[in-house]
């Protein structure tokens, strides 16, 4: 039986969906349906738990964020997913893309995260909430992931400094990468970069975001 406080947090998350669809950015049923089956409250720590519903990025551990929900739902609008794809997620963080991603594909998904102390924050809230189809994996995302590749999506969840060759390699022929590029944590451009048949890119850019910096080989320097 849930508590008062769980059916207040799902009928504030369920009132910020609805604004969501109101004000076109979430489009299609597929991610509406992923929003309610996996709402953000899920995936963040308890003190943040009643501010899950508002549409700003919010702390997790080590220093990072877990996205708006706005940005969330545009970057997966824009992937345009769809059921039996493939698809590798760069930088796990709080693990709730990664479970938005799982529900509409219906597929295994691997997400690669360079912090332990993320890489155990994503298990646990994936445990608790149920999702049994995302892998996370420990390493550094900007080589992707190659033993599950080739990718029909790649969607990347921090702001690098130019797209990393590995991620366009492990892609399909006609498969699509979401990325955030642009300066060390401060702005960048969110790109959409489809994977032409003589192995160049085709790239339409949809505006300026702020993400954390993608740190790793192909990314920013980091520790």
């Amino acid at each position: 039986m849930r508590t008062e406080r769980e059916e207040e947090l799902e009928e504030a998350w369920r009132k910020l969906v609805k604004r969501l669809e109101a004000g076109g950015i979430i489009r299609s049923e597929a991610v509406r349906e992923a929003f309610l089956r996996y709402p953000r409250y899920l995936f963040v720590e308890e003190r943040y738990r009643d501010y899950a519903h508002v549409d700003e990025p919010l702390p997790i551990p080590a220093g990072q964020t877990v996205s708006a929900p706005h940005m969330v739902a545009i970057m997966l609008e824009l992937a345009g997913l769809r059921k039996g794809m493939n698809v590798l997620e760069v930088g796990t963080g709080s693990g709730w893309n990664a479970s938005l991603i799982a529900h509409i594909v219906r597929t295994d998904v691997y997400t690669v995260e360079r912090i332990p102390e993320l890489v155990e924050f994503a298990r646990r809230n994936l445990e608790r909430a149920g999702v049994e189809n995302v892998h996370v994996v420990p390493g550094d995302g900007t080589l992707g992931f190659p033993p599950k590749a080739p990718y029909d999506r790649i969607i990347v969840t921090a702001g690098a400094p130019e797209i990393p060759e590995p991620l366009i390699e492990q892609l399909k022929v006609g498969g699509k990468l979401i990325i955030p590029v642009g300066r060390h944590h401060v702005w960048q451009e969110l790109l959409e970069v489809v994977k032409l048949e003589d192995g160049s890119t085709k790239v339409k850019k949809h505006g300026g975001v702020a993400f954390v910096p993608l740190i790793g080989r192909y990314g920013w320097p980091g520790q």
